[in-house]
């Protein structure tokens, strides 16, 4: 059973309060260094709120309402900003009686055995939702679709917990388009909306 649009915006509402409230740092002078190498206003370390059990609970149970009509056999990313959220939607998957497998995509190949990109219980031709905790520019979010492109694995959805809303969205949109993918992308929550808490 699907949550009523009530139920998802409170839900998402007490998510953003507790991204602003844990994960979200801001200086009037640039001083967060960003992967780029840019310095930032502002920084989001979603780890505190994805690692958090009613951070898990949250995001769990927004992500699986948000896929709980796709026909997908996973969902996962880039470790290690998106393990903890593939394994809360996982586990509420499991509760809700429709599981989905939780992914994790390797920075750099498995160095013995198998030596592979991706670990869980998927294979070519299988479907899955590729996710993300920030996105900037959306590299770490291209990585993990080409890493599931290249294993012959078919991208249906790319969802993010946050969009700093710095072009990241856009160049996303791009590269599923280029590799044939539906350009679906969804952010739960935006840079704007958490500024709204800090300018309150």
């Amino acid at each position: 059973m699907k949550y009523s649009y009530t139920e998802r915006q409170q839900m998402k509402e007490r998510l953003i309060k507790l991204i602003y409230e844990k994960a979200f740092r801001y200086s009037e002078v640039p001083c967060f260094k960003l992967v780029s190498g840019k310095l930032s206003n502002y920084y989001f370390n979603c780890k505190a709120v994805t690692l958090s059990p009613e951070g898990l609970y949250l995001i769990g149970n927004i992500i699986y309402d948000m896929i709980a009509d796709s026909d997908i056999k996973g969902i996962g990313g880039l470790t290690l900003g998106a393990d903890p959220i593939a394994m809360a939607v996982a586990y509420t998957s499991y509760l809700k009686g429709k599981p989905v497998e939780a992914l994790v995509v390797r920075k750099k190949p498995k160095e013995h055995g198998t030596m592979q990109w991706i670990e869980g219980n998927i294979q070519a031709g299988d479907s899955v939702v590729v996710i993300d905790d920030v996105i900037t520019t959306g590299s770490s979010t291209i990585q993990a679709i080409t890493r599931f492109k290249d294993a012959g694995i078919f991208v249906k959805k790319v969802i993010v917990l946050v969009d700093r809303q710095e072009g990241g969205k856009e160049n996303i949109f791009n590269f599923l388009s280029d590799c044939g993918f539906p350009p679906d992308l969804e952010a739960i929550i935006s840079r704007d909306e958490v500024m709204k808490l800090y300018r309150m």
